[in-house]
């Protein structure tokens, strides 16, 4: 596997640093590598192995260690046979009943440096999470990038062109895992993932009855990323079906498909106003393969296809990432990190002048200056008036 260096750079500077370092993402993301990686890094540094502790809580011969104080006298009796300070590594720490005790008494009675990683977004928000506020770092990882996707691809010498790459990118998606495949592996693998996050996460940890709804929905969501519209709508939609249910149960079970982290929201703002709007979000899929094994529609709608890997592209690179309203026109995104601000179109071809004015117009209407980008499948440069273009492989793969 390679060396997930983006996020190496984030854990490197907080190693030794009194604060538990709690790595978040969706299942299959990565993140056991990530710590398997972190503790290479540490032994390459002159850490000895007895110092690592690490324990996968979803491994049945873990099991007992579900219990919280099960788990705290575990630790406690093997760090106080160490000579220095421990290292603990502990994966999938959602699984321990009242974790957060366990982590906040350790940083208090060892000497230690504290590692997680939890398959859930509201992992941090319960009430018990109150017990590590202001001591504990989150890092979220995702699946590949296709520059990472590139990287893995050099050393097996699978894709000939990039564009090849991209396209099986495009059908596959980014999971780690995927790529250590043979073909004929590769989707059976992705329902698998899928299936495992939909039990796992939705419906054992939130103790959802009605899975015939939830697999409706997720189907809707899938089939409909990168579209607006409301818990309504989608009520209508889903009756217009034979499903029937009600908005209070569609926003329910919205939230915990995000908490799985298979589904990302991106909130509406308007910029003349200045504020969030509480309506008709869009949601983007974790991951394209996950997305393309499970939903309803066979036809390949391009332009959602790109609009949802530039929007991974851009949390990967660490923006906050919302769609502007301005006037009666959309922004697709609007990527805020720090004070600064950059404006995104996002198309599959600027194939035709109505496409053109579209894309570039839509920007030329917001009179700051701020960047202002509009990508796409084309080879030729369309930049105009200061709004640069990029084609999309130049963007993911950092030629531009």
């Amino acid at each position: 596997m390679i060396k997930r260096q983006a996020y190496l750079n984030q854990v490197i500077p907080l190693i030794d640093k009194n604060l538990i370092k709690v790595i978040t993402g969706v299942r299959r993301s990565g993140k056991t590598v990530l710590l398997s990686q972190i503790q290479e890094y540490l032994l390459e540094h002159g850490k000895s192995k007895e110092q690592l502790i690490y324990l996968s809580l979803e491994s049945k011969k873990n099991k007992k260690y579900k219990d919280g104080d099960v788990l705290y006298d575990y630790l406690i009796s093997t760090c106080e046979n160490i000579n220095g300070k421990s290292y603990i590594f502990l994966d999938e720490i959602q699984m321990v009943d009242k974790w957060e005790e366990v982590v906040s008494s350790l940083l208090v009675d060892l000497d230690c440096d504290v590692y997680i990683t939890g398959s859930n977004s509201k992992l941090l928000s319960g009430e018990l999470a109150t017990l590590i506020a202001g001591r504990y770092i989150q890092i979220h990882i995702y699946p590949f990038t296709l520059s990472e996707a590139k990287e893995i691809s050099l050393e097996n010498n699978k894709y000939t062109t990039d564009d090849a790459l991209f396209q099986d990118y495009l059908k596959y998606g980014g999971l780690p895992m995927r790529f250590a495949l043979e073909e004929i592996s590769v989707e059976p693998y992705l329902s698998d993932t899928y299936d495992g996050i939909v039990t796992k996460d939705i419906v054992k940890r939130h103790k959802i009855k009605n899975v015939n709804l939830l697999n409706a929905l997720l189907a809707f969501l899938m089939d409909n990323i990168a579209n607006p519209f409301s818990a309504r709508s989608i009520v209508s939609a889903l009756k217009a079906n034979g499903i029937k249910t009600t908005v209070q149960t569609i926003v329910s079970y919205i939230g915990h498909i995000k908490s799985a982290m298979i589904i990302y929201p991106a909130q509406r703002y308007d910029l003349k106003g200045k504020k969030l709007l509480s309506t008709n979000e869009k949601y983007y899929t974790v991951d394209l393969g996950l997305r393309n094994v499970t939903k309803n529609s066979e036809k390949i709608d391009y332009n959602k296809l790109y609009e949802n890997i530039v929007f991974l592209e851009l949390l990967y690179r660490g923006y906050e990432v919302r769609v502007g309203k301005f006037d009666d026109y959309e922004i697709d995104f609007v990527a805020y990190k720090g004070k600064s601000r950059a404006y995104f179109q996002v198309c599959y071809a600027l194939d035709f002048e109505k496409a053109i004015e579209r894309e570039f117009g839509n920007l030329e209407r917001i009179h700051d200056n701020y960047p202002k980008y509009v990508i796409s499948g084309d080879i030729p440069d369309f930049s105009r008036n200061g709004i640069q273009h990029f084609n999309i492989l130049d963007f993911l793969l950092n030629r531009k």
